[in-house]
């Protein structure tokens, strides 16, 4: 028989709550950088205009390619987890995830920013899987892995609001920083770069202290007395477990639907069709036109007014490229409630997840809201009451990211010691990160070209109101057949 696990220590406990929460943290940091660099990174590296109706098609299409690959390489590396132990994997994951973004920085194409978006997903996805596997299992009290699993994903929406910070730094301090050593002989300097460059971080701090905390001792321990089972994908889909891994699935794909089916898609492709530069975009944009439509005949005009129209279009792109960086400025500020209404989500279900004891109900207590919170901030606010949109984004990201974290704290509970990486991979990696995620392209190039509007921003604002209530109407749903755990093991 196995022996009873020692409880840690308590510089242990620190020590474990610091490294999570620091995981989790740069785990969204790393997720969310891309949002906030989408536009310009593409506009750059693929030389198009920022009106280019390619954008919203470059986003999509990279979106899809990422959750395709987490949920791929996520599944393997659940496996990998369970199969090599969990503190392994997540360092691992941690350092594939950290540099990945480095890379990114210092691309010369769009498709090599691809391939260092896909490591870099790929990373998020097997070290969420792994970290809250570990600490489900380093807690052996119940009381003590919930308050433990519950608030240091709380940490997870600051990284949020920490990617936001640090975007809007380097917009507004660019001109401070060196040119990095590409794009001829003067450089770049572009803020898109330096804050992927931020991603390193996470690495070197978890780098100076894994070495002091243990690895599951309950996954050590089976491994040392050759009693741990070999996971197979296919006991998933026995009897006992197929009815958990399906709805688990599902349920991860309507959270990982409404995230990225409408709030992640907010900064880069709703908030530049705020009014507010919507009216200023169309001008300056027909400006611009008349402008070159003049020059065209350039060889029949004075050299004097050519010389004056040349400066006149110079102006005019000007006054493009300072709307530009007001709009990813609001954009960041944007990003900001969103994330503050995150990080309140995930306290509230920390809290929560103490007092309720049914699973059901506390899951649709952030599924219901959804049904109104999405089609109102998407179709109303930001048509008529912009001034409301930030507040509408808070709420809806209250509701999103407190069931991304509820999963974070429930998938353990489900599956048996060695399926836990494996099952916490197919409903987080599968079914939230790759079919979840797909909501991006189902929102751009699906549902928004048959929108009627101004722009292509609020045909996609229109958009994300209509998916967004339609995974909360299949959550709902979903959620009937959700099975409560069974006793602690």
């Amino acid at each position: 028989m196995s022996s009873p696990v020692a409880p840690l220590k308590p510089y242990q406990v620190w020590l474990v709550v610091i490294v999570a929460s620091i995981g989790f943290l740069f785990d969204t940091y790393e997720l969310l950088m891309f949002p906030v660099i989408a536009r310009p990174a593409i506009m750059e590296l693929a030389q198009l205009p920022e009106q280019s109706a390619e954008i919203p098609g470059w986003i999509g299409r990279i979106n899809w390619l990422t959750a395709l690959s987490g949920g791929i390489f996520g599944l393997m590396g659940g496996l990998f987890i369970d199969r090599f132990g969990r503190k392994k994997i997540m360092v691992a994951s941690i350092m594939l995830y950290s540099f990945s973004p480095v890379f990114a920085a210092f691309s010369t194409s769009l498709w090599m920013l691809i391939v260092f978006r896909c490591t870099t997903f790929i990373g998020v996805c097997v070290e969420f899987v792994a970290a809250i596997t570990w600490l489900s299992e380093l807690f052996t009290e119940k009381r003590s892995r919930q308050l433990a699993v519950g608030w240091t994903q709380a940490f997870a929406s600051v990284g949020g609001l920490l990617v936001t910070a640090v975007a809007g730094y380097v917009i507004t301090h660019l001109d401070q920083f060196p040119a990095l050593p590409m794009g001829g002989e003067q450089g770049t300097k572009t803020a898109w770069r330096y804050t992927l460059l931020t991603g390193m971080i996470p690495g070197l701090m978890i780098a100076l202290m894994l070495p002091f905390v243990p690895e599951s001792r309950i996954w050590a321990e089976r491994k040392r007395n050759g009693t741990l089972i070999r996971p197979r994908l296919s006991e998933l889909f026995t009897k006992d477990l197929r009815r958990t891994t399906l709805v688990t699935a599902c349920l991860s794909a309507c959270a990982y639907g409404a995230a990225f089916g409408a709030l992640q898609l907010t900064p880069p492709q709703i908030v530049p069709g705020l009014p507010e530069f919507a009216a200023p975009r169309a001008e300056i944009m027909k400006e611009g036109k008349q402008l070159e439509a003049k020059l065209e005949n350039k060889d029949q005009l004075p050299p004097e007014e050519v010389k004056d129209l040349t400066k006149q279009v110079g102006a005019n792109k000007g006054k493009l490229k300072e709307l530009q960086k007001q709009t990813q400025q609001k954009g960041s500020e944007v990003q900001l409630w969103q994330e503050l209404g995150g990080l309140l989500g995930r306290i509230a279900l920390a809290i929560l997840v103490v007092v309720i004891i049914k699973h059901r109900l506390l899951l649709r207590i952030f599924q219901f809201p959804g049904l109104i919170i999405f089609p109102v901030t998407y179709m109303l606010f930001f048509r008529d009451q912009p001034e409301l949109f930030p507040m509408g984004i808070a709420l809806a990201g209250f509701c999103t990211v407190a069931q991304l974290s509820y999963f974070g704290e429930f998938l353990p509970k489900v599956f048996p010691t060695h399926l836990r990486g494996t099952g916490g991979s197919f409903a987080t990696n599968v079914g939230g990160r790759m079919i979840g995620t797909s909501a991006g392209f189902v929102t751009t190039s699906v549902v928004a070209p048959m929108m009627a509007g101004d722009n292509n921003f609020a045909k996609v604002s229109m958009a994300a109101g209509i998916v967004g209530a339609s995974v909360c109407v299949i959550g709902l749903i979903a959620s009937c057949f959700l099975p409560e755990p069974k006793a602690e093991e």
